[in-house]
């Protein structure tokens, strides 16, 4: 299957419309938004233009996506993951080192900064990683993205999607502050986030 029929696949079946490019800033770029579904990251990258999607990169946890072949091929080959350490980071495996790399070669990243699926809807605290990269790449435009209704398309556990439509709305791009303080950042990209679903 190529990547263009699967991205179109993925929109059908969540009921998202494509993001023009138009209202995308220059790459790279990160896309941060909140996490409930499996169908998160493949959601927002079926969305992008295809020249985007072609050059973004969804950061996901190694410990789940290479537990079988079938996930490492899927992430690797086909939607070309930045695989990061989760459970025993160190300095050797520090997670930060290949997101600024992608974003060094000019690859745009998806994230989400909750770190795991919310189990309720809510949209809980973001962990730091999204603050260290911001600081570590002050230029690169953050870009907050609100999912709606993909946990009730694809439930945890499940393998085949509900016929329900989502959505997926953008806000407008933020960047850390020059003397931005770490909590009042991850404080103010969880609001951007929020304030899309309203």
């Amino acid at each position: 299957m190529t990547k263009d029929l699967a991205a179109w696949l993925i929109r059908v079946a969540c009921g998202i419309r494509p993001l023009p490019a138009e209202m995308l800033p220059p790459a790279p770029v990160i896309f941060f938004a909140n996490h409930s579904s499996h169908l998160d990251f493949v959601t927002i990258w079926a969305a992008l233009p295809p020249a985007g999607r072609a050059r973004t990169r969804p950061v996901a946890g190694r410990d789940y996506w290479e537990k079988t072949a079938r996930r490492r091929r899927l992430a690797r080959d086909f939607f070309n993951a930045v695989l990061i350490e989760r459970q025993h980071v160190t300095v050797a495996s520090n997670p930060l080192a290949p997101m600024i790399a992608a974003l060094e070669a000019g690859d745009s990243l998806i994230v989400f900064p909750e770190g795991t699926r919310s189990a309720d809807g809510q949209i809980h605290e973001f962990k730091s990683g999204l603050y260290h990269v911001a600081r570590a790449r002050p230029g690169v435009a953050l870009v907050p993205v609100y999912l709606q209704n993909l946990s009730r398309i694809l439930p945890k556990g499940d393998i085949l999607p509900v016929p329900l439509l989502g959505s997926l709305t953008v806000g407008e791009p933020l960047r850390l502050g020059p003397d931005e303080t770490k909590p009042a950042f991850l404080q103010r990209a969880r609001e951007a986030v929020q304030q899309l679903a309203r």
